[in-house]
């Protein structure tokens, strides 16, 4: 089988948008006449998805007559570009005979020869333009149909942009109109994503941060890349739970905003020109539009059920109270789910995956600045996490008499060094580094959780405040009196888990 090189970008597409792809002008007079095809493709593992697990991909894809057998490779660095081989097979079935070469090929075992079967199917209607002219060839195709596990199914409309010939800019160039021109929504999930998504029961599950896997011994610019795209995936793959109205949605968008936030700071020292800033700007307002909905879940998780259980709702002012927040509650969700629909989140989270792919910072022009990118991202690891424990330690020193202000900016670099920690700490897997690892941070874990806790009840003081008029007035006694006992907790544990992080010792070398 033949190594090839996939550059693809793939968008979800609503099927009523689609006849304005004729409308868009830098893709109308570069149009042909379109191919059609049906395409049933079958996709194969074992019953413990140990190839999906290496982040391969087997499936083989029947078009009229033709079986072809595909593998292909998730790339961490760079989720848009795959490797990919294919060969014409005759039949049904994988002939792993022939995956000599491919990463497939230390994997496959007698064992999981003997036990590897299809996991789920797709049915495709392809629709192929080819937008080519001298400079650029890029294939534009539209997957419409349904992937099926035989016990449940989803429906699939995505369109596809792949280069065929030309510089990666013509791609983006092309992506760019059909973003402005159509609601389509970058995606960084492959179909055979969603089929074990579908068949492990994670169908509009709230996505969670996953155990980062950065390539040993590569550079700090291609590091970036990896955690780049990690956070960004978890932005995009929570936009579905985040519209059903699941407030969990909220949380893990946030996160994965935090994340990719937080590894900007710590590469500030790759990342030091405008596009990098406007896009800065970009999450910045997501987050803004986000952050309410999450403050008056807390509020509502952590205040208001507790006081109602207590109280009903025949206490004085408890009820009007309780209303206000509900409708505040509310608002502020339809906000966030307003802001994820728009076309500016979809702009942003192209124009976020384009930066990460190919922004300036990929091939700065400053020597000093180039030579940063080339440090081993060990190297580069390593004093990040030393300089993000020294600051924590500093401005941790007097955490008891902080003022809430302090107390604030000591959380956000509490919140950088855990991030920095997650983001590196599979560089650092000696017998030694894990056990360190493993007291490093509940440590520091207890900390955060504590800082945040002081964070949650000023913003509940605050949330309070507004809602608080005369009616009102016992309630807000009543959580007022509350917060204050929340609040001698949640510094103790802060106090605690500081103290245990200073005698923790470093995980990396």
């Amino acid at each position: 089988m033949v190594l090839q090189k996939e550059l693809e970008l793939k968008f979800e597409v609503d099927p009523a948008t689609l006849r304005r792809l004729n409308e868009i002008p830098l893709i109308k007079p570069l149009n042909k006449r379109p191919k059609h095809a049906t395409e049933t493709s079958v996709y194969f593992d074992n019953g413990k998805h140990k190839l999906h697990k290496k982040g391969l991909m087997l499936r083989v894809r029947r078009v009229g007559k033709r079986h072809v057998q595909t593998i292909k490779a998730a790339s961490n660095s760079a989720p848009i570009e795959r490797d990919e081989w294919e060969t014409e097979i005759a039949g049904v079935r994988p002939e792993l005979d022939l995956v000599s070469g491919t990463p497939l090929d230390d994997l496959i075992t007698k064992k999981i020869r003997r036990r590897l079967r299809p996991m789920f199917e797709t049915c495709i209607r392809r629709t192929n333009y080819s937008l080519a002219d001298k400079e650029r060839a890029i294939d534009l195709t539209i997957d419409r149909g349904e992937l099926d596990t035989g016990d449940d199914s989803l429906p699939i409309c995505e369109l596809e942009l792949e280069l065929k010939r030309g510089s990666k800019d013509h791609l983006f160039e092309v992506a760019r109109a059909l973003v402005q021109a159509v609601p389509a929504q970058i995606s960084l999930k492959s179909k055979a994503e969603r089929g074990y998504e579908l068949i492990e029961g994670r169908k509009g599950t709230p996505v969670k941060a996953n155990p980062l896997d950065l390539p040993a011994g590569c550079n700090t610019r291609n590091g970036f890349k990896v955690i780049g795209f990690d956070c960004l995936k978890q932005i995009i793959d929570n936009v579905t739970v985040l519209a059903s109205g699941d407030p969990e949605g909220v949380h893990q968008m946030r996160v994965g905003l935090r994340r990719l936030r937080a590894a900007i700071s710590l590469y500030r020292d790759l990342l030091d020109d405008d596009q990098t800033t406007a896009i800065k700007a970009e999450l910045k307002w997501l987050a803004g539009e986000l952050t309410p909905a999450r403050e008056l879940e807390v509020f509502t998780e952590r205040v208001i059920v507790p006081i109602k259980q207590r109280h009903g709702r025949s206490g004085k002012g408890v009820s009007s109270f309780c209303k206000e927040v509900a409708g505040k509650h509310r608002a502020a969700l339809a906000r966030a789910r307003h802001a994820v629909a728009s076309a500016r989140f979809r702009a942003l989270a192209f124009e976020v995956a384009v930066w990460l792919e190919g922004g300036r910072w990929t091939s700065p022009a400053e020597d000093l600045v180039r030579g940063r990118g080339e440090v081993p991202i060990e190297v580069f690891a390593a004093e990040q996490l030393r300089r993000r424990l020294r600051k924590v330690r500093k401005r941790g020193k007097q955490l008891a008499q902080l003022d809430a202000n302090k107390r604030h900016k000591l959380r956000i670099h509490v919140k950088k060094l855990r991030y920095a920690a997650e983001f590196f700490s599979g560089l650092f897997r000696d017998k030694k580094a894990i056990r360190r690892y493993k007291k490093f941070m509940p440590a520091l874990k207890r900390l955060q959780d504590g800082l945040g806790d002081l964070n949650d009840i000023a913003v509940d003081e605050r949330l309070i405040a507004s809602a608080a008029g005369p009616e009102r007035a016992f309630a807000a006694g009543l959580l007022t009196g509350r917060e204050e006992t929340r609040e001698n907790e949640a510094l103790s544990n802060a106090i605690d888990g500081y103290k245990k992080l200073v005698k923790a010792k470093s995980f990396w070398r």
